[in-house]
């Protein structure tokens, strides 16, 4: 499988070079694109100096900080281009284990889309605060509830996607921007009638630099849950 990494960044320069050491470490048939939002720390000029070391590992630098969405959107774009079978989302912080990566990639083949899950038997999180899992637990109750389906963790955001099935959705479509991406991105698989599974990870809270979790983030999810959910029950009831 021709399958390509994705991994956006903003302000990871004291992961990174972790993050793409140990992804080589356990996984050696695959490419890696960091996307870079201008970070003001200097993580684009270190992702250059380890694609320049390194041909399987590529750079995007984008002029402006637009959310992880954004960052999503513009490497799949990418990826679609030079002919990747399977696109990977994977994070710069070290919280996406490189060791669990190989489960998700041998169910690849067949599904849609496999995501990386804290809440099926054997998942779980590491290091995270009470009110962290209590929030995210809510959450994806929350989803289930207003987005149906059966995916126990929609707001996870290590996943891998067939580059084919992502490319018969519209993408242009995708409104979310922020973490909320990752449920649209479930929600609309489900809704286009693709095949997703779920394999269990362990999720380990960063340990260098702080969290992109902010209350913004909380309500923008929680809106487009809410929204997608009543669209969903309209359409029921006039079926």
């Amino acid at each position: 499988m021709k399958t390509l990494v994705i991994t956006p960044t903003y302000n990871e320069a004291g992961n990174i070079r972790t993050a793409v050491s140990k992804l080589f470490e356990f996984n050696h048939d695959l490419d890696l694109l960091i996307v870079d939002d201008s970070s003001p720390d200097g993580t684009g000029q270190i992702a250059d100096e380890l694609a320049a070391s390194n041909p399987r590992i590529h750079v995007l630098h984008r002029k402006v900080k637009d959310g992880l969405g954004g960052a999503y959107l513009a490497g799949f774009a990418w990826a679609f281009s030079k002919k990747y079978e399977f696109v990977v989302e994977m994070d710069a912080d070290g919280s996406h284990r490189a060791e669990d990566l190989p489960k998700l990639l041998a169910i690849a083949g067949n599904n849609d889309l496999v995501i990386g899950s804290r809440y099926v038997r054997g998942g779980k999180t590491v290091n995270w605060p009470f009110y962290r899992k209590w929030l995210s637990r809510g959450g994806n109750i929350y989803a289930r509830l207003m987005l149906g389906g059966k995916l126990n963790d929609m707001t996870a955001g290590f996943r891998v996607f067939r580059s084919s099935f992502l490319q018969r959705l519209d993408l242009t479509a995708i409104n979310a921007r922020g973490y909320s991406f990752q449920i649209e991105m479930a929600y609309r698989t489900l809704r286009s009638g693709g095949r997703a599974a779920e394999v269990p990870i362990t999720f380990v809270e960063r340990e260098i630099g702080d969290s992109k979790m902010s209350t913004n983030i909380v309500v923008e999810a929680l809106i487009l849950m809410t929204k997608f959910g009543f669209e969903r029950l309209t359409k029921r009831s006039k079926n």
